[in-house]
């Protein structure tokens, strides 16, 4: 981790935690002076993240948030089989789709978004700047 970045928040979470890791997500990102509506879509991409974790990660993660000068940064990372194939680049789905809207999300709720997955598992880092 870059020496401009201090530790925040780092859990292992799983489906009965993500509710409590969500408002710490929040509380921690509100002392740190993130507001309105930056505030709610950094949560949003942090919990899309979190869920995708436990749905589609092996049932779980680890959650580590960071804080430096004007920003946030928060890595998620499983220990699932990884993303399929393409699937970091996907567009949009279908109106009547369910399901495929957690990575779109999670990039409007940050300001960059990086992607890392392979047969060990996937890491999401999501980094937000902020004045």
């Amino acid at each position: 981790m870059a020496e401009d970045l201090e530790p925040l928040l780092s859990r292992d979470f799983n489906l009965d935690s993500l509710v409590s890791l969500r408002r710490e997500v929040e509380r921690r990102s509100e002392q740190e002076g993130l507001t309105g509506l930056a505030l709610y879509r950094f949560v949003v991409a942090v919990n899309e993240i979190t869920t995708n974790a436990v749905r589609h990660g092996g049932g779980g993660g680890r959650l580590s948030l960071w804080k430096g000068p004007g920003r946030l940064r928060c890595e998620v990372t499983d220990r699932g089989g990884g993303l399929p194939d393409g699937a970091e680049r996907a567009q949009t789905p279908p109106p009547t789709s369910p399901n495929g809207r957690g990575l779109l999300l999670a990039r409007h709720g940050a300001s960059r978004l990086d992607v890392h997955s392979g047969a060990d598992g996937t890491s999401v880092v999501l980094e937000l700047t902020y004045p």
